[in-house]
This record gives C-alpha cells, sequence and structure tokens, in this order.
C-alpha cells in the first residue's frame, strides 16, 4: 500500500501558515448551522472557512477573493496527498463506486504491537485493535463483497496471530470473501495468511514454515571484554532473568523452561494449518519439518492456492467488478476530524474521552520502572510506576468508568514498582470490577501486577507466571581501569561501601541481599495467594520463578479464562452491566504536543553499549533484530544500579 501523509500533517502546515488558526479552533465546537439537507455542517458559521481578513460579510468581490478558504485549501491539499502520481498504480478501478458492489484491498506490513510508539520521528508499528476495528467495520460494510490483505513483511506475536485471526474470522462469517497474498511469509506470519480462504503468492516468492525456535541471547563475554562484572542472586528456581548476564549459555532449567514454550507455539502452529488447509496433523509435522516451500512448492503441498502477481491475483478475483484499495483509518480525509486531532494536540481542546457508563482499557507495556518513567508519552513502551498509578487513580473516582480492563504485555521489572501499582490496581478492585487480559507476556511483575485483579485472561501461548525474584548489580570497575580510572571505595559502618563500590559483593553484603530479596518474594507470593484465593505454599510450590504458558497457567489456576482482549472486554462490560455499544476509554491516549516535548532528553545512551560501540555497530549491520536484544539487556543490567531488586523475567527470542 501507498504510504500517504495523514490529513492531521495537512492540516497541522495550514495551521502553522496562519497566524489567526490557532485562536479560531474553539470555532470548531461552536454551535453549527444545517445546511440546506438538514445535516450539520462543521464549517458554517465556525470562522474557518474564512481565516485571512475575517468571514464575508457582503463585501465587494476583491475582499472575497483575498479571503483565505481554509476548507477548500485543506480538501485540495488533502486531495493532492492522496492522488497517485501519473507512475503509480491505481488507488481503485474504473468504474469504482463505494455505494456499489465492490471489493477492498487493505496493506498490511511491518510491526503488529499493541500501542503505537511515538518520537520525534513519528510513530511506530501498527496497532492490533486498529486493524481488528477495521476488519469488523468492513465486515458491516453492506457494499463490500470480498477483502484482499496484501501481507508484506508483517512482525507479529503468535498471541497477536491469535487475536487477529479471529477477526478475520468474524469477516468471513459475515459473508465476505477474505483472500491474502504475499511475496514471503515464515511462521507466525503465514498463520495470519492461513486464516484466508485463498492463498496466493508471488512466483519468486516462498513459504517457510520452519516452526518456532528460541534464541537465547548471553552477553557476559561482551561484559567480560569490557571489564564489567554481573553480581546477581535470585530467588526461585527457575528464576533465570540474570543468566544472559552472569552465564556464558542456558541453565538446565531454562531449557525446560523454553522447551515447554515451544512445545506449546508448535502445536498452535500444527492446530492451525491443519484445520485451515484441510490437512492431517502428521502431514503437517512433515511440512513443518521440511521447512522451506519456494512457490511452485508451496502450491503442491496446498500451503497456497495460486503462484501468480498481486494484480493478476486480485484481478481474478474481481473478475468484471470493482476494487478499491483501503486504509486502516478510513476516517483520514475528513477535515474536521484533522483539525479536532490537531487542537486536542496542541493542547487546545481536552482529550477525547467517552460521555456516560462505560470500560476503560488500559495498557501496560514494557519493562516496569520506577518514578514517573518517560511520562504519558513512554506509557507506550515503558510501565512507570507514578504515571501508571496515577492513571489507575484517576479511573477509580471515575464514576463513569464502571470496569477496567488492564491490558499487559510486560516481562516486569521493578518489584517497588511492581508492588505500588499492585496497590493501585487492588484499591481499583474495592470500586469496580478490574478484568486482565494478558497478551504475549505477563510475567515476573507483569503477572504480580495483574495478581489482584477481579478476573484474569490469558491465551494459550502467552507466557506468564515467572514468580521469582532477581537481585544484582553491575560492577564496572574493571572497565574503568581499563581507561585509566582506579576506585577507591572508604567508609564508616561495615555496610557502607556496599551499594557505593565498583566491584562485587563480598560473601557477606550478599547474604544482606538475599535476605531483603528473600521478604520481597515473600510478599510477591503474598499477594498472589490473596489474589488467587490460594494458599501461599500452594503458591510457592508453582512459582519458583518458573514460567508457564496461558494453558498451563489456566490449569495451575494462575488465570481465570483462556481468551484474547475481546473476552475480556464482554467480561468487564458483563460485571460492570456497561452496554456492548458504549465507547471505550484508553490508556494512555493519543499524544500530545505537551507529552512530546516532557520525554524530549530521555533516552540515554546504555554504558557498555558507549564503550564498545564499533562491535554493537558490527553486529546491528550482522543482525538488527539481535543487536537490539543484545542492547536492551545491557540497559537492563544497567538498571540494577538504581534498582537493585527485581521481579523480571528476560526471556529469548522466539521466532
Amino acid at each position: 500500500m501507498r504510504a500517504r501523509p495523514p490529513a492531521l500533517v495537512a492540516a497541522a502546515l495550514l495551521a502553522a501558515c496562519s497566524s489567526n488558526a490557532p485562536s479560531r479552533l474553539d470555532g470548531i465546537v461552536a454551535s453549527t448551522p444545517l445546511s440546506s439537507s438538514g445535516a450539520a455542517d462543521p464549517w458554517a458559521g465556525s470562522g474557518l472557512s474564512s481565516m485571512g481578513r475575517g468571514p464575508t460579510t457582503g463585501g465587494d468581490a476583491a475582499d472575497a477573493d483575498d479571503d483565505f478558504d481554509l476548507k477548500g485549501m485543506l480538501s485540495k491539499l488533502s486531495d493532492s496527498l492522496d492522488k497517485p502520481g501519473p507512475y503509480e498504480a491505481p488507488e481503485a478501478s474504473t468504474g469504482f463506486a463505494a455505494d456499489k458492489p465492490h471489493w477492498g484491498v487493505l496493506g498490511l506490513s511491518g510491526a503488529i504491537v499493541e500501542r503505537e510508539a511515538y518520537s520525534w520521528s513519528g510513530g511506530s508499528g501498527t496497532e492490533l485493535r486498529q486493524v481488528v476495528a477495521r476488519l469488523r467495520s468492513l465486515a458491516k460494510d453492506a457494499h463490500l463483497q470480498g477483502l484482499l490483505v496484501q501481507l508484506a513483511g508483517v512482525e507479529i506475536s503468535v498471541p497477536d496471530v491469535i487475536e487477529l485471526r479471529a477477526a478475520m474470522h468474524e469477516l468471513r462469517t459475515a459473508g465476505k470473501t477474505l483472500a491474502c497474498h504475499t511475496e514471503d511469509a515464515s511462521n507466525a506470519a503465514y498463520l495470519v495468511l492461513a486464516a484466508c480462504e485463498q492463498i496466493g503468492i508471488a512466483p519468486l516468492g516462498q513459504i517457510a514454515v520452519t516452526g518456532p525456535a528460541a534464541m537465547p541471547i548471553h552477553v557476559k563475554p561482551l561484559l567480560d571484554r569490557l571489564g564489567v562484572t554481573a553480581d546477581f542472586l535470585h530467588v526461585g528456581t527457575y528464576k533465570g532473568a540474570a543468566e544472559p548476564l552472569t552465564r556464558e549459555a542456558p541453565s538446565a532449567e531454562m531449557q525446560e523452561t523454553l522447551g515447554a514454550i515451544l512445545d506449546r507455539r508448535y502445536q498452535t502452529m500444527v492446530d492451525v494449518i491443519a484445520a485451515e488447509r484441510k490437512l492431517a496433523p502428521d502431514g503437517v509435522k512433515g511440512l513443518i519439518d521440511t521447512g522451506l516451500f519456494p512457490s511452485q512448492h508451496a502450491l503442491t503441498a496446498k500451503l497456497v492456492d495460486a503462484v501468480t502477481s498481486f494484480e493478476a491475483f486480485r484481478d481474478k478475483l474481481v473478475g468484471a467488478g470493482a476494487w478499491t484499495e483501503l486504509e486502516l483509518e478510513p476516517d483520514g480525509k475528513d477535515q474536521l476530524q484533522a483539525m479536532l486531532k490537531l487542537a486536542r494536540f496542541v493542547g487546545a481542546m481536552p482529550p477525547e474521552r467517552p460521555v456516560g457508563p462505560h470500560v476503560a482499557v488500559v495498557y501496560a507495556l514494557g519493562d516496569i520502572v520506577d518514578g514517573g518513567g518517560d511520562g504519558v508519552l513512554g506509557a507506550r513502551q515503558q510501565i512507570a510506576a507514578h504515571t501508571l498509578v496515577a492513571a489507575l487513580r484517576t479511573l477509580t473516582a471515575d464514576d463513569s468508568v464502571k470496569a477496567v480492563v488492564l491490558r499487559i504485555d510486560s516481562g516486569g521489572g521493578s518489584a517497588q514498582a511492581s508492588e505500588l501499582i499492585w496497590e493501585a490496581v487492588d484499591a481499583l478492585t474495592k470500586v469496580k470490577p478490574v478484568v486482565v487480559s494478558m497478551s504475549d507476556v505477563a510475567a515476573s511483575g507483569g503477572y504480580y501486577i495483574a495478581s489482584g485483579a477481579t478476573k484474569i485472561f490469558a491465551l494459550d501461548d502467552t507466557l506468564t507466571g515467572s514468580i521469582g525474584v532477581v537481585g544484582g548489580k553491575i560492577a564496572p570497575g574493571g572497565a574503568l581501569a581499563r581507561l585509566g580510572i582506579n576506585t577507591f571505595p572508604i567508609g564508616r559502618g561495615k555496610r557502607a561501601t556496599m551499594m557505593a563500590s565498583l566491584g562485587p559483593w563480598s560473601e557477606e553484603d550478599k547474604a544482606v541481599i538475599q535476605r531483603s530479596m528473600e521478604e520481597v518474594y515473600d510478599v510477591f507470593t503474598g499477594r498472589v495467594a490473596q489474589g488467587r484465593g490460594a494458599k501461599v505454599k500452594d503458591v510457592k510450590a508453582i512459582a519458583q520463578g518458573r514460567v508457564w504458558t496461558g494453558t498451563q497457567a489456566k490449569e495451575l489456576g494462575l488465570v481465570d479464562e483462556l481468551g484474547g482482549l475481546d473476552a475480556a472486554l464482554t467480561e468487564a462490560r458483563t460485571l460492570a452491566k456497561v452496554d456492548a455499544d458504549a465507547a471505550l476509554e484508553i490508556y494512555p491516549p493519543s499524544p500530545t504536543l505537551r507529552d512530546v516535548l516532557s520525554s524530549v532528553g530521555a533516552v540515554h545512551a546504555p554504558l557498555g553499549l558507549s564503550l564498545d560501540a564499533t562491535a554493537m555497530a558490527a553486529l546491528g549491520a550482522l543482525d538488527p533484530v539481535i543487536a537490539q536484544e543484545a542492547s536492551r539487556l545491557v540497559a537492563l543490567a544497567l538498571s540494577f544500579r538504581t534498582t537493585a531488586i527485581q521481579a523480571i523475567t528476560v526471556l529469548p527470542l522466539v521466532r
């Protein structure tokens, strides 16, 4: 699909060019007279149709000609941005009309995420709920005969695949034909394709169903090379969060955990492909063992239905009918909506929130950190205690919010921050239902903050549990010595230099830290027992830092039901007696200029990477994904400088 600048950009550019624009924003929400057709004209009487010298009042033609017609300019600019160039593919077939039967073509590419991340360079990722909502709106389009999804380079987790596939099947149930075309697809991306009735692949494309694979990444050799010592302790036999920092290879316990995770993912792949492509499960296992299928071989193996170019595949599907390209945001050309978004972004209007009884969805994504983190903008990528607690308390006090769905995708982090968030969730459950929806991972601190909810939902392939504690410090004394910097910690009192020293802990120091970690572990397991209505000894038997799949967690009583976000929302509405059609309140909300400005300067380079930038640059060129994961691990190691005890789990790349 062609990348198009959103109408919001056009509105922002025009507003910036007009000195009168900001002062006229309040006109948008003024009374709007009816047009001759009886429909409200949002531009009439708003002052937006002429922002140059003011509205025309019957003066001479010269005055009217000099007026700045914002509505007209927005319309023309939006049309010019959307219109294909003379050498680009058309965006619709000849004779297409929106009110006549037609096919839709929807492009899907890049990362599918829970919440789109923002920075000065723009947003990144396509939100899963945005795709799901678009598919559901298309299912209700009486003129849409079928949908052709053009899949290219999609990056998506298996739990998110399951939720996306459910929406795709809803489209089919609504009587729409669903087809997909790709040039290449592997594993999770192929599971998305399998939801389509017909699958086309480019002539030299390939399908790779190689099976799930884990890639533990250990950076201990890198730390050794830098002269940095990772000195860590843990509570829980299976608590291997520090292994990438302290071991050169996974332990036997970690290999056992990974084996269970991969078994679950493998079974999901076999079940989905067998059911969708009408193949015997043993036959699918044979295909997975083969792994790679060039286009013609994929056709023979019944993994696809046609080997052809996208255009030929589309034309054969549509036949003599009409088609049009579709956008994920169908309202992108609405100038009024664009201006409203701009007004909210700059703070001229309050954030959009539902009126009347409704359910709020709170996303808790990323590492759990102390303090305020990077604020509301950073809440799309991290769970900062003060930021999330403030949001939860606001929702607790808001009588119009009748229930909260807490959507978690986190491997945990600070134990202290996890406890503070748990307390806020506990206070919330005393006032209204809280339903947890676990995404890809809700483990360690991610499970901590979920454990007190009214009800917990997870998917079969969700990774959860990991009830355990890890504590440690990074000792960079050796690295500094290599740079010619010697340190000499001196203090009064037996433990004065325990945290200040740049070297490893002594055995006595470790004993002190271990006792503190045991206390945190006792609190953690106590919180789980309280929330799950279980005995502490029973919780400890399934804790020990062990990571469980959603299926296992359901059997162990760590979660209540298997289901995705939709199932959690249905439960929340039922518990709160909220109408299914009521709008949702979403946190974190759409970013504002204040959010962006407050996040400036919040990103810092990890010490390890700055000390060996050449090595990391080379690794990035060889494998950007592994380089990113290695960077994350080094950053995680450095986080222990300020947060010595954490409820965190570090899982390998599974792809």
